[in-house]
């Protein structure tokens, strides 16, 4: 028997929202932006906004914890 839910193809907008920390999610684009998420300036499919994400964040260690790290390499 098919789920019906699971075969129809998501054709939800959604948009790209990063955080303080320089981490990235989607969203969907008709909803307020979580507390401390920020548009990253991409909108469409869900597969469009991965792949923006997957072009864009190339490091996925938190800003905090390269700011690290990089103190501790230049001491």
């Amino acid at each position: 028997m098919a789920n019906d839910y699971f075969d129809e193809e998501d054709r939800s907008i959604y948009k790209v929202i990063v955080n303080h920390e320089e981490q990235y999610s989607i969203w969907p684009a008709s909803r307020e932006n979580a507390l401390g998420w920020n548009d990253a300036g991409k909108v469409g499919t869900k597969a469009e906004c991965l792949a923006y994400i997957e072009e864009v964040w190339i490091d996925m260690r938190p800003l905090s914890l390269r700011k690290k790290m990089e103190e501790f390499n230049n001491s």
